[in-house]
């Protein structure tokens, strides 16, 4: 008689729903990459574009990045993967202050469309990751195998 959902011979890989996540994320941030710069270029012509286009790269490295690293981190030890993610987690906000810096001295986008699609972003790609990783089906209990337990009876 088996507790879990799965069966002893599904396929069932530990990464599934950190690869759901990463994928569902990827279709997300796409998807509000070409609504965001369509939207944008109607408003502010080229200027939103450009807008459009930045919002959707800082917003969706950012949270995309997450979902790269604990998908790396996975496969280490607790206590390196937990500085991995904390050295990720300074790295990409200082990455993101110096390109908000440096985006600040130019005029060519449209501030209005880069803030707007970098809150979309983070909120979507972050939605999306979090339906890909729910959508996963994980066996909660681990059932032995029917052989290795006839196996130790025999022994």
């Amino acid at each position: 008689m088996s507790t879990s959902s799965a069966s002893s011979g599904s396929s069932y890989h530990p990464d599934a729903p950190l690869r759901a996540a990463l994928r569902y994320g990827l279709i997300g941030w796409v998807a509000l990459t070409v609504i965001a710069v369509v939207i944008a270029t109607l408003a502010s012509g080229a200027e939103g574009a450009w807008g459009a286009l930045l919002g959707a790269a800082i917003g969706g490295s950012f949270i995309l990045t997450t979902a790269a690293v604990v998908l790396f981190g996975a496969k280490l030890p607790p206590n390196t993967a937990g500085m991995v993610m904390l050295a990720s987690w300074v790295g990409k906000l200082l990455v993101a202050l110096i390109v908000i810096a440096i985006l600040k001295q130019f005029e060519f986008y449209d501030r209005l469309a880069l803030f707007l699609t970098v809150v979309g972003a983070l909120i979507i790609v972050l939605g999306a990751e979090t339906y890909g990783v729910l959508r996963q089906k994980v066996p909660y209990v681990d059932v032995p195998d029917q052989a290795a337990d006839e196996d130790s009876e025999t022994a």
